[in-house]
């Protein structure tokens, strides 16, 4: 009792303070007042509720009954916007804020809205190999359930929030895409409302042309309302080895070796450094040596890539067994190193950390199990200032190029944006048709270098920076994802992207007059 008093007293305070200081003050100087006080223990309350319904739902079977019925009044409201004179584009009725993306969606503002309250896990198929689930599932949903029965999916993208709709009609990628390729190379269907009310289902083998063109869309061809995806046996631990490497040439060297080889499970890097980087290669196993256990996932243990950071600092290998879904989202408290980010001043504004002590070892005990606030409702209560001192003087970007560019393309990022640590993960890109393939005809292994936090370089200058950054991408015929921020002019745009088949579907499906096209949705250039 005596800590929830303490609690509401802090609170009562903080209230009087915000009253006396205003509340963007606040927000910009104490950000991480408010987000203790306030947004970690609401993101405690989302992720109960929402756990628990989906527990429900799923042991009832009510959500394969309820899910006709909704996808039918979704194309009740697309045929009402059609016999309205079709005067604005559509888009889902999903708030800009509740999205993973830090991308502000201004475009829900003038477009006509469709509601889709589609959040539900319909069928699992263990003899088909087969998950079916809605658009507004989520990883962390994902691997609750199928874990508990034995089953994952061969790529399950790292951070709980992230929706099966965001990582079909965007991308999705994790330390096994060296196997299996990005989240959307798993799914084997996809079911969508179209521009006309009409319900279709796409394989590769049954309207293939949508099939290819739906990943990378953005909602841009139709309303995804259902999707199916492979599943395979999943294994209690993940069997993880540790090994820091020192010099930039051995770093690409050894991780374009360990990305080849296809008996990793797992591969991934986090460079600290031009020159100093850990490279992590995993099996899952059933077995685990109970000296080398670590569940890193647990609330109280250190930040993911503060603990991988120690083998770099001792110079010494390591090997661990993590619980396979403690693995899976083993970013997920820190959102990756966001939390815990290097301070910096603008205009004699200070920006503080969003939880500067995030990671110290008495505030994980107390606190750390309300940890991670979640994404959406920071973006929620950051306020315009805020916000665009974000956009000025921090990065989020994921660019995606061809392994052979690697020590090619970290100089880029060293030279352009100075951003430590980089995440690095590999995957196959297969010659597939639709928005990104490779420049031949035959498969690809890529590289995924995601960059976040505080640029480094001198007079940063967020637009020229990252023109200059996506300058370099396209040359070396790779890809920009697209819930970041993306500076580049329409030709620019579509040089990057093979637009082909997308604009094709869009007159064919007579999408022209319902949807914005890609670039008009989430380019800079373009919303401005």
């Amino acid at each position: 009792m005596e800590p929830a008093v303490s609690l509401a007293v802090c609170a009562l305070l903080f209230l009087l303070w915000v009253r006396l200081k205003g509340l963007e003050f606040v927000l910009i100087h104490q950000r991480w007042v408010f987000v203790c006080l306030f947004l970690l223990p609401l993101s405690l309350i989302f992720d109960i509720y929402y756990y628990v319904r989906a527990w429900v739902v799923f042991k009832l079977s009510s959500a394969p009954r309820l899910h006709e019925q909704r996808v039918r009044d979704i194309q009740k409201q697309v045929r009402e916007w059609k016999e309205q004179g079709s005067k604005t584009f559509m888009c889902t009725g999903r708030p800009g804020w509740l999205t993973v993306s830090l991308r502000v969606g201004k475009y829900k503002k003038t477009h006509k809205n469709i509601m889709i309250n589609l959040m539900d896990i319909l069928e699992v198929d263990t003899k088909k190999q087969i998950v079916r689930v809605e658009p507004l599932v989520t990883m962390g949903q994902v691997t609750a359930l199928l874990t508990s029965i034995g089953w994952t999916l061969p790529v399950l993208p790292e951070l709980d929030d992230l929706t099966v709709g965001g990582l079909i009609m965007g991308t999705g990628i994790e330390s096994s895409s060296h196997k299996y390729g990005l989240f959307q190379h798993i799914c084997t269907a996809y079911e969508l409302v179209l521009a006309d009310g009409s319900f279709v289902r796409c394989t590769p083998s049954e309207n293939s042309d949508l099939f290819y063109a739906v990943p990378w869309s953005c909602g841009t061809l139709g309303f995804l309302v259902a999707a199916e995806i492979r599943i395979i046996p999943a294994k209690k631990y993940v069997k993880l080895r540790f090994e820091p490497v020192r010099g930039l040439e051995a770093i690409c060297a050894k991780f374009t070796h360990e990305s080849q080889r296809q008996e990793n499970h797992f591969v991934e890097g986090l460079l600290y450094s031009l020159d100093e980087a850990v490279i992590m290669t995993g099996v899952m196993t059933d077995e685990a040596e109970p000296s080398k256990l670590n569940s890193i996932g647990n609330y109280y243990k250190p930040w993911f890539f503060k603990h991988v950071e120690n083998y770099l600092k001792t110079n010494r290998e390591g090997l661990e067994y993590i619980p396979l879904r403690h693995y899976y989202h083993r970013h997920t408290r820190s959102i990756f190193w966001e939390l815990q980010l290097l301070c910096f001043s603008v205009s004699d504004v200070p920006q503080r950390d969003i939880i500067p002590f995030g990671n110290n070892p008495i505030f994980r005990y107390l606190f750390g199990w309300m940890v991670p606030p979640k994404i959406s409702l920071l973006k929620l209560t950051q306020g315009e200032t805020l916000r665009k001192l974000y956009e000025q003087h921090h990065v989020v970007q994921d660019m995606l190029v061809p392994m052979k560019c690697l020590q090619q393309a970290l100089h880029t990022f060293q030279n352009d944006i100075h951003v430590y640590p980089i995440w690095l993960c590999p995957f196959i890109l297969p010659s597939q048709p639709g928005l990104v393939h490779p420049k031949g005809n035959e498969a690809e292994l890529y590289i995924d270098i995601g960059a976040y936090g505080e640029p480094r370089v001198k007079h940063f200058e967020a637009r020229s920076c990252m023109r200059q950054l996506e300058k370099f991408v396209r040359s070396v015929h790779g890809f920009q994802m697209l819930y970041a921020d993306c500076y580049m002019n329409r030709e620019e745009f579509w040089e990057m992207f093979d637009g082909s088949l997308y604009h094709k579907l869009r007159e064919k499906l007579g999408c022209q007059d319902a949807f914005p096209e890609v670039y008009d949705k989430i380019c800079k250039a373009a919303r401005h």
